[in-house]
């Protein structure tokens, strides 16, 4: 067979992901986090500042922004930017951290297109995406050969919750590149040890942390790998040890470099102001002081604004965010939440082959245990796993890092999505990949057997993945009631996270609605896509906005003020009916009980997408 027939498959796999990522972005408004990632991106190319979003690193909001810069596009800086928006406020000059206000001001009242603006943001988080795709192949292929290789590219690019973040201007693909990348080279350098790998190594790990903070976590990871590969011969620990500190001030400088040039034009003294007021309620003072000191230093400002960004994100996971998940609305967390949405969302056949290769490797796990020499038992299995590790170092450390990074996340608080394990399932689909190729190669069973049931299962996949489209954030797999019901489990990221709004203003147009309130979860905004035929509930707050948003629960009957239509995202009508965790409390004005008495929230009478929730009064 030719030898280029495998690059040709990773191409037409390259490609398709690629153009499914793009027919679903431009069908899709901008989901939460992206009203704050864009402007934040754009602002920091254009005015090397980096006031907004300083929660997360750089590299995804950079690349996203390449293309605007070319775009010629209004960017509210100046007073005359907020005049009735926000009491007349500058929050550019005279906020913290406005990224909202200023994301809001960006896309939708400054003159721009922002599905325009939208559309070209995300082409860099697809190219990122399309890049991590083939970085598990080449990986893939070193371990398990052309075509085995082929198998976690494939998984990987035609997963669901891949297709769906893959083309968001988030910083989840971001952490899935930046981490493979980063431990790729890593274990390089640990089985090759040349200057030319370390300085590899120093750089990935770099990019690593300029994806996105999770990949701090790196840092005790790689110690880890170090020592178990450094007592597997126990040679020249301190050259060693040297060489593994260089990597990390080769990442670091990267960092400081990045970090130098985003905040040049971030001024002094109100970066020193922002983060003593970020960091008011932050725990551990002394961490807190020592960024407050290193933000008002000259050199050290650019390596502050980067700590600021960790102990932001160490304080939200402490702190949890409010979430519906079984049944049940809390700000605590589940320690079982990660693992529970990874069985609901990632596809069955995907969860077969799984198991299958984990059943196998259990097995002859086992049977090794059971066959070793019962009086040098201890000695006998230490040399096989020095054996093992001399051979098969990569795919341990993988399936460490997959453990390491689930206990981790299982004990954080913050559960908003099966997103934030999104790192981890380029390793899994590869240990898969290596568990099915051992599996098939072994003696049970006859060998082509084998490979028409893995055949099965990937092509059982792929329909899945085409089944799906165009609602990938949504899909559930059947375990979890499928695309249409998943919002009974989960929501937030995993079901509704505002990605429907322009098929809400597709539905209104069709039906020609003359008036409909708008009960939204998201990142677009309810005015500009529906303009006058929204419904208002005005508070004394809406009032001195130039654009005041939509109805909420405590607003009442829109029918009261003749609207006969009502559209509420399905995560704030979970978090409003579901029963609440001890402790957590509920505004009863918040539980739309006027609706309950009317109707059944969670049987609508229409649905825009799968999200927005439509009834007609």
């Amino acid at each position: 067979m030719n030898k280029k027939f495998p690059l040709i498959v990773l191409t037409l796999i390259a490609v398709v992901s690629f153009f499914v990522m793009l027919s679903v972005s431009i069908q899709e408004s901008a989901i939460m986090d992206e009203q704050a990632h864009i402007p934040a991106g754009y602002s920091y190319l254009r005015y090397l500042d980096y006031r907004l979003n300083p929660e997360h690193p750089p590299l995804v909001k950079v690349l996203a922004a390449v293309p605007l810069m070319f775009m010629g596009l209004n960017f509210p800086t100046k007073d005359s930017d907020w005049v009735t928006y926000n009491h007349n406020k500058n929050l550019w000059t005279n906020g913290i951290n406005e990224q909202w206000a200023a994301g809001n001001l960006f896309l939708y009242w400054s003159a721009n297109n922002a599905d325009g603006i939208i559309f070209w943001a995300r082409l860099g988080p697809i190219l990122l995406t399309i890049l991590l795709t083939l970085l598990i192949y080449l990986w893939a292929r070193e371990l398990l050969g052309e075509w085995w290789g082929l198998l976690p590219a494939f998984l990987f690019a035609f997963s669901p919750s891949v297709l769906a973040h893959g083309h968001y201007v988030t910083t989840d693909i971001g952490a899935g590149f930046g981490i493979v990348l980063g431990t790729y080279f890593f274990i390089k350098y640990l089985l090759k040890p040349t200057g030319k790998n370390l300085i590899f190594a120093g750089l990935t790990l770099g990019i690593a942390q300029l994806a996105k903070f999770s990949a701090v976590l790196l840092i005790p990871y790689f110690f880890v790998l170090f020592l178990i590969w450094y007592f597997r011969d126990k040679k020249d620990f301190w050259r060693r040890f040297l060489a593994f500190i260089a990597i990390f001030v080769i990442a670091y400088a990267l960092v400081f470099l990045v970090y130098a040039v985003l905040t040049l034009n971030y001024p002094v003294a109100k970066q020193v102001s922002d983060t003593k007021l970020i960091l008011t309620s932050f725990k551990h003072r002394l961490f807190a002081d020592i960024d407050i000191w290193m933000a008002g230093n000259k050199f050290l400002r650019p390596l502050a604004h980067y700590l600021l960004g960790v102990l932001m994100v160490s304080q939200r996971s402490v702190n949890g965010n409010t979430a519906y998940f079984l049944g049940q609305v809390s700000a605590s967390g589940w320690w079982y939440y990660f693992p529970v949405v990874f069985l609901l969302k990632e596809p069955v056949p995907s969860l077969i082959l799984i198991f299958i290769a984990l059943g196998f490797c259990l097995c002859n796990f086992f049977r090794s245990l059971r066959n070793s020499p019962p009086l040098k038992a201890i000695s006998y299995k230490l040399k096989a796993m020095g054996d093992y590790l001399g051979t098969h170092f990569a795919e341990f450390s993988m399936l460490l890092f997959v453990v390491f990074y689930w206990l981790y996340s299982m004990q954080g608080k913050l559960n908003i999505g099966i997103r934030h394990i999104l790192p981890t399932m380029p390793f899994i689909y590869i240990l898969v990949a290596a568990g099915l190729k051992n599996w098939v190669n072994s003696g049970f069973w006859k060998k082509p057997y084998k490979i028409a049931v893995v055949s099965v299962f990937v092509f059982w996949y792929f329909l899945e993945m085409a089944g799906a489209y165009p609602y990938y954030l949504s899909y559930f797999n059947q375990l979890g009631g499928g695309t249409a019901n998943g919002y009974i489990n989960v929501t937030d990221s995993n079901y509704d996270w505002g990605q429907d709004l322009k098929r809400l203003a597709d539905f209104v147009k069709q039906k020609n609605i003359s008036k409909i309130a708008v009960d939204y979860f998201g990142g677009g905004d309810v005015n500009y896509y529906l303009g006058d035929k929204v419904g208002h509930c005005y508070s004394d707050e809406d009032l001195a906005h130039q654009y005041p948003q939509g109805w909420q629960s405590k607003c009442g009957n829109p029918t009261e003020k003749g609207i006969e239509w009502l559209a509420v995202s399905v995560n704030t009508l979970e978090s409003a009916l579901a029963k609440t965790a001890p402790g957590f409390v509920r505004n009863p004005d918040d539980e739309y009980r006027w609706l309950q008495q009317i109707k059944n929230p969670l049987k609508p009478d229409f649905k825009a997408g799968t999200s927005i929730f439509i009834y007609h009064l």
